[in-house]
């Protein structure tokens, strides 16, 4: 009999093991003593499987620190384990993941986070199929950082929670999942290649700003974070990185950022389609002020790359490094053939 890959599962919360409080309607964590071996036998098929709980967060509490402790843990369990899962929540699985990611630019095996809509011990839930399946992908030859839901392994720096309802919560509009599980399992073309670890690098800056750009915008709010000391700011534009250039024009707040060196980075509102700076008025106004370009990144892994370049820039020339760092796929997190400025 052959033996069972090795796999280390990763408890940090959410609400695949939460149960109701002293209010039946409110979730909360739970304390994690139940055996999952024994809520789901079938695991015991599909792997070895040792537990570690770093800790049991709503997934609302969720902080960059947490990402660090967690790519910690990672790195230095991948030479004794096969694959990793990782049980979290879904409000900030997306984040997650793409920390994740940024954090293990050396992968060989998989990292799976997974997590539900509703909890393990609910009899109408998605914890279980989740678990099979993130377990399963954990045994396959998928060197990335990914989310498994809804039958699918989406990359994780791709990925977004677009159903706060559906038991289908996650969604990667522009890259195909990394695995399908149907009646087999379709891995994709496009799943990176093995990549060598290296030295683990916890540096981070969470001190970044995300806006999104509306009518009404009051441009001061740029220049008042400003002053309060924020490192970067991630602008989720109108289409391809439109921005208000006429009655409450954001273009002096933007060069004045830059002139501070202090980065911008243009994303699209949109979940299709990415920014293409300068093809009209207001996106190349913003280009000229020092703006850069996403191209076609989710917001979650925009602001994540940010925070993670931000803590590894120098001191001096803070916006070339992010600017070099952002013309470039580290980990498929944006299409290469995007037209980028």
């Amino acid at each position: 009999m052959s033996k069972l890959p090795h796999v280390l599962m990763i408890h940090t919360g959410g609400t695949l093991m939460m149960r109701p409080g002293d209010d039946d309607r409110i979730l909360q964590p739970d304390v994690y003593a139940r055996d999952l071996l024994a809520e789901l036998p079938v695991l015991r098929s599909i792997a070895s499987i040792d537990t570690r709980i770093l800790f049991n967060l709503d997934s609302g509490d969720m902080q960059p620190s947490h990402w660090v402790e967690i790519a910690q843990c990672i790195h230095e369990s991948l030479d004794e384990y096969d694959g990793i899962v990782v049980i979290t929540g879904t409000d900030t699985m997306a984040f997650t993941a793409s920390a994740l990611a940024f954090l293990l630019p050396g992968l060989d095996r998989p990292v799976v986070l997974t997590g539900a809509q509703r909890p393990l011990f609910d009899f109408r839930t998605d914890a279980r199929s989740n678990l099979i399946d993130a377990f399963h992908i954990a045994t396959l030859p998928v060197a990335e950082v990914g989310i498994a839901f809804g039958h699918k392994f989406l990359r994780g720096c791709r990925s977004t929670k677009t159903d706060a309802w559906g038991l289908d919560a996650f969604d990667s509009p522009l890259c195909q999942p990394l695995v399908t599980l149907g009646l087999g399992v379709k891995i994709g073309s496009h799943v990176l290649a093995a990549r060598a670890a290296g030295a683990f690098d916890d540096r981070i800056d969470p001190r970044v700003l995300c806006l999104r750009v509306f009518p009404g915008l009051d441009p001061s709010l740029i220049d008042d974070a400003l002053k309060a000391g924020v490192h970067g700011f991630v602008l989720e534009a109108f289409g391809v990185g439109n921005v208000p250039v006429a009655h409450g024009s954001l273009i002096p707040s933007l060069a004045r950022a830059s002139e501070q060196d202090v980065p911008v980075v243009i994303v699209s509102q949109c979940p299709r389609g990415g920014v293409d700076l300068g093809r009209y008025a207001g996106s190349a106004a913003a280009l000229q002020a020092g703006a850069i370009s996403g191209g076609d990144m989710t917001v979650e892994a925009a602001i994540t790359k940010l925070m993670i370049l931000l803590g590894r820039a120098p001191d001096t020339r803070r916006r070339a490094f992010i600017l070099n760092g952002f013309r470039r796929a580290l980990l498929g997190e944006m299409s290469v053939d995007f037209p980028y400025t």
